[in-house]
């Protein structure tokens, strides 16, 4: 069997690319302005039926969506059968077809990819996609729609939906009544799964009050709606920033990003978050999850991925030697450069910690070795796997007395309520209200398990292609010299620690310092972020004031 060249030559022609412009496929896929996606989105379809064929007809998912970015952002990745992120080595595959500049270029490259990887074309293709709610979306849609109708694939349209449950949907309808089942093959199954285990997990205990969710004017307004009506008055959640068709609302000075950023409350929430109150806030497509607070002096107080991950580490850890399995479940928790000095001391006092490369697929991977593997980015992008090994294990233990039992249930539980595929801010949010409801801890109690190092992060636009790195992005080989400026710079402040690197998403370079006082992490990121606006050629009489 071969291409279907026709179909495929006719659907190419209506969406050619633009000649001027070099796509890469990066850690969350393609992303770049969503008016120049068109003939990327068409390619990925074609990519995504012939992933699904070279794995025998599984079940591949698409993802149009651009997370925390601007509304004028869009992206598209792809999912793997587990609803893992793409194998690594097809990134370089769909860059290369990405970026083919004439329809007969893109089928040469089509068919000498075909015979690379020795894809059956006999073989089914089956996808999965869905959208957020950018205004591109349906239009990139269309184009993606072109590519799988152009080579006869078997089509699934999820709509407006968000990531996490797309990738649940490409897992739960590749193990469908197999003894890896994950769950009904639908978005009410993984709201029913998820509401169930939470439901379990919290009888018993005293109701917790209400959580302002920002939903960042995007498409987890609609997931915390369906939860709602699931959760009643077991957890009532209370959505700010839930507008869905006001444009430029999306993540406009409200979600997570904004709030790991700029450290403050969302402006919508200045008259409606109390002293002592939780507030949580999540992205455009709901994968990431912030908390935060004031204190009865009205204060600020930032409950990021770091707080979040020795939350749930430590809980799983004293569930795991409740249960008296202490000995055969390791539990080790998985960090990037971005996490905060003091959440690695405190975690690596009870716990491995190691450090990765930033971005979800280094992360997920490393946390894979581990029996339970924890792992949260510092903007609140994170999950926890268990082995296939530890599944079993909590399914075969007999427990010797009544403590026992019951922390095998709630680790048993926690497997059902913890969205595995990916980070989901909806099931992580769950999460943070299980640990809160059995520790009764409030907001400051939970902040109170380890003092932050005064950080701060600075954006500074520059070709991210000059920047190179390595110890887990932690250290500059390129521009060379530039590493050792930095680490003199760094030696004159108290606990100090700084690091550069190219953003994986945008044309800019990513400054991180830290210090013992807050006007000194300030100052320390401004000076390193003018060590990098100097490096790249900058006109002097152009650089921003607060590079110091």
């Amino acid at each position: 069997m071969s291409l279907p060249l026709e179909s495929l030559r006719a659907a190419s022609d209506k969406h050619p690319k633009p000649a001027h412009l070099h796509f890469q496929y990066g850690t969350a896929g393609f992303r770049t302005l969503g008016s120049t996606l068109d003939s990327v989105t068409f390619k990925v379809g074609v990519i995504a039926a012939l992933r699904s064929k070279k794995l025998d007809g599984k079940t591949i998912g698409v993802m149009v969506t651009a997370s925390h970015n601007p509304e004028p952002d869009n992206g598209v990745k792809l999912v793997d059968p587990r609803g893992e992120m793409l194998e690594a080595s097809w990134e370089g595959y769909a860059t290369t077809l990405a970026n083919t500049s004439s329809t007969e270029e893109f089928l040469d490259a089509l068919d000498q990819f075909v015979k690379t990887l020795r894809i059956d074309l006999s073989k089914p293709s089956r996808v999965v996609y869905g959208r957020d709610t950018r205004p591109s979306g349906p239009a990139l849609v269309a184009a993606l729609e072109d590519g799988l109708s152009a080579i006869g694939a078997e089509i699934r349209d999820a709509g407006v939906t968000t990531t996490p449950i797309l990738h649940y949907l490409v897992r739960a309808s590749n193990y469908k009544g197999t003894k890896d089942s994950y769950g009904e093959d639908s978005s009410e199954g993984y709201y029913e799964k998820l509401s169930s285990a939470f439901k379990k997990l919290v009888a018993g205990k005293s109701a917790l009050p209400p959580l302002i969710v920002d939903c960042a004017n995007g498409v987890g307004a609609q997931a915390v709606a369906e939860f709602s009506k699931i959760l009643g008055d077991k957890l009532k959640l209370i959505p700010v920033n839930d507008d869905l068709s006001t444009p430029g609302a999306l993540n406009n000075a409200c979600g997570a990003d904004f709030v790991k950023t700029s450290q403050k409350i969302p402006p919508s929430l200045t008259s409606v978050l109390k002293p002592g109150q939780r507030a949580c806030s999540l992205d455009g497509d709901a994968d990431r999850l912030i908390y935060y607070y004031l204190d009865e002096r009205g204060q600020f107080h930032l409950l990021d991925g770091d707080k979040i991950a020795a939350l749930v580490a430590a809980f799983i850890v004293e569930l795991v030697k409740n249960a008296g399995l202490e000995h055969e479940i390791r539990v080790g928790i998985v960090q990037t450069a971005y996490a905060n000095g003091g959440s690695t001391k405190y975690l690596s006092q009870r716990l491995p910690v190691k450090c990765v490369a930033t971005g979800v697929k280094h992360l997920h991977h490393a946390a894979e070795h581990y029996d339970i593997g924890v792992y949260f980015e510092a903007n609140g992008h994170g999950t926890v796997l268990f082995s296939s090994d530890t599944l079993k294990t909590l399914a075969e233990h007999q427990p010797s007395t009544p403590a026992q039992s019951t922390a095998l249930g709630h680790l048993t539980n926690l497997t059902q309520l913890i969205n595995q595929t990916v980070g989901d801010a909806l099931s992580d949010l769950l999460l943070v209200e299980v640990v809160l409801a059995h520790k009764s801890y409030s907001g400051f109690e939970w902040d109170s398990l380890y003092v932050d190092l005064p950080n701060r992060l600075v954006k500074v636009a520059a070709p991210r292609h000059l920047f190179k790195t390595e110890d887990a992005e932690r250290r500059l080989v390129s521009p060379p010299g530039l590493q050792a400026k930095i680490d003199e710079l760094v030696r004159r402040y108290e606990a100090g620690r700084s690091f550069v690197r190219p953003s994986g998403t945008e044309d800019v370079v990513r400054v991180y310092a830290e210090a013992m006082v807050r006007a000194q992490a300030d100052e320390l990121a401004f000076r390193v972020a003018g060590l990098v606006y100097d490096e790249t050629g900058g006109d002097p009489s152009q650089r921003p004031a607060e590079f110091l």
